[in-house]
């Protein structure tokens, strides 16, 4: 399964009707809710907030809405798309306004299925790895050298504080390490100290 790395958005017009596209990163269905809310207040007089959410490990949890179009008119094309899209923990979600045209099922159909799969193509993802914090220090002489060490490991570095030592935080791939320690004794000497603290998915 991949991960969203971005939230990215856009719009598409069908018969004056406007549908604009929202990729959201969602980690459980409750807060699959929160972003229908969330949605809902950037758009207020919207006519509907349609979504689709797939979550969990392997994408084994879903959640669609229709937001009373005609049953599986739109949650679920938006769905449909996102779990062939393989990303997890996301949340899609269609705002429409109407624009005074009905589209008939089939063609309410289409509409959101496009503004979903519009959407899911200006998504930039990872493959899911577990991952877990690190916290470093180091000396301000090591500290070029630990930096790349630490971009070898495949690390992402999330916070730099420089005081009396530099104290780097980020994550790593728990498959990366033992690549991590080796990385961080030789560019070292040994002298670093190197912490890890709660495991992410």
């Amino acid at each position: 399964m991949k991960t969203l790395c971005n939230e990215p958005s856009t719009t598409i017009e069908v018969k004056r009707s406007k549908f604009i596209a929202y990729a959201r990163r969602c980690s459980s269905l409750k807060e699959a809710k929160q972003r229908v809310r969330e949605t809902w207040s950037l758009h207020p007089d919207a006519t509907h907030v349609v979504h689709g959410a797939v979550v969990g490990k392997m994408g084994s949890l879903f959640s669609c809405s229709d937001d009373k179009e005609p049953k599986n008119t739109a949650g679920r094309p938006v769905l449909e798309v996102v779990k062939g899209s393989g990303i997890t923990d996301i949340c899609v979600l269609v705002v429409r306004y109407f624009g005074g045209t009905l589209l008939g099922t089939g063609g309410l159909v289409q509409a959101y299925g496009e503004a979903a799969k519009r959407v899911i193509a200006l998504c930039v993802t990872e493959e899911m790895v577990e991952k877990t914090r690190f916290r470093l220090i180091v000396a301000y002489s090591q500290y070029e050298a630990i930096s790349t060490a630490l971009t070898a490991c495949g690390c992402t570095v999330d916070d730099t504080a420089f005081a009396t030592d530099v104290t780097i935080s980020g994550t790593v791939p728990v498959g990366n390490i033992p690549h991590l320690e080796e990385g961080v004794r030789e560019a070292t000497n040994a002298q670093a100290t190197l912490s890890y603290t709660n495991f992410l998915k």
